[in-house]
């Protein structure tokens, strides 16, 4: 067996670079385990959800929409960073609204995931919606989506062919496959 890790590290001082609504850059310096003092750059963030929909017919409701750091379209489940000055349930609500156009009477947390952890602090909850009632959707001023409804098997397929290849969707719906005992 290797080596046992039990030291961690000592954070000397935290300075933010930048801040918006959803997360701060910040600069951390820090001594590492060897005893180094380190700079750490990374994002701070308030965390964010992401929303598994299931309609009654045991379909998916996905999102499509433009990713404009990797200039090609990707199809998603909704979610989106949280903001302060709401709840986490307030949030995963707020964001299966305006994304897909659909709210829900029965919203379960079924884990949490970092997506990227040497760059990010950030958490994302996972939702599994039920129950869902088309409204009209109200996507922010920057977003424009198209909504998608597939089956379990297309998802599959999706994934294997690459069409969904975002990493927050694939982390939650492989919570989903792993705490979900009924198939769809």
């Amino acid at each position: 067996m290797g080596k046992s890790l039990k030291k961690k590290y000592k954070t000397l001082s935290s300075r933010l670079i930048f801040s918006n609504p959803y997360w701060d850059y910040r600069k951390d310096e820090y001594i590492s385990p060897n005893l180094e003092t380190t700079d750490f750059h990374f994002v701070d963030s308030k965390g964010a959800c992401m929303i598994i929909p299931v309609l009654d017919n045991n379909t998916f409701v996905l999102v499509r929409q433009y990713r404009y750091l990797n200039k090609r379209f990707s199809v998603e489940f909704p979610g989106g960073g949280l903001k302060r000055s709401l709840s986490l349930i307030e949030n995963a609500l707020k964001e299966l609204e305006e994304e897909s156009g659909f709210t829900s009477n029965s919203m379960k947390v079924i884990g949490e995931f970092n997506p990227y952890n040497g760059v990010t602090n950030e958490i994302c909850s996972v939702f599994i919606a039920r129950e869902l009632i088309k409204i009209k959707s109200n996507p922010d001023k920057t977003e424009e989506f198209e909504i998608i409804c597939l089956e379990e098997k297309e998802i599959f397929d999706r994934i294997k062919s690459n069409e969904i290849w975002d990493g927050m969707t694939l982390a939650a719906w492989s919570l989903f496959q792993v705490t979900t005992k009924e198939r769809i």
